[in-house]
């Protein structure tokens, strides 16, 4: 195998690695169970 195969194989197999991971997290985050409630707007100044 030539460098740049061995590099590319590298390279996926990390990005790979990052999604996975990515997905792992979100997943614990979202198994919290916390609600997501939006940031009040009311105390906000509405201006044009």
């Amino acid at each position: 195998m030539d460098r740049g195969k061995i590099v590319a194989i590298i390279t996926g197999a990390i990005s790979i690695a990052l999604a996975i991971a990515y997905l792992i997290i979100v997943q614990l985050l979202d198994f919290r169970g916390s609600e997501m409630i939006p940031a009040p707007t009311s105390i906000l100044p509405f201006v044009f």
